[in-house]
């Protein structure tokens, strides 16, 4: 695996993406108003994200964590409602 004539290392990416702080959550909500009639009733502040997992080359973890922020700007949340945090591991040469 070569990025340009750098040896590229593979890394596992997983996005979390969550609301931000004060928008709804009708989804949560609808789990969460549901959850005692199934005998949970200690359950409270439900939320409900989206995970992305994508393999990514990249020469380093520095430009592999460039990439996925960017492709989360552009495309995977949308930052007018959502917060993201992106998680990298090294993956294993084959």
């Amino acid at each position: 695996m070569t990025v340009g004539t750098i040896a590229a290392v593979r890394y596992e990416a997983r996005v979390e993406i969550t609301h931000l702080p004060g928008i709804a959550d009708p989804q949560g909500a609808t789990i969460e108003r549901s959850l005692p009639a199934l005998g949970y009733r200690n359950v409270s502040q439900v939320s409900v994200g989206k995970s992305i997992r994508l393999v990514v080359e990249a020469a380093d973890e520095d430009a592999a964590r460039s990439q996925v922020d960017e492709m989360c700007q552009r495309l995977l949340a949308n930052p007018v409602i959502e917060a993201y945090e992106i998680h990298l591991t090294a993956l294993a040469s084959a």
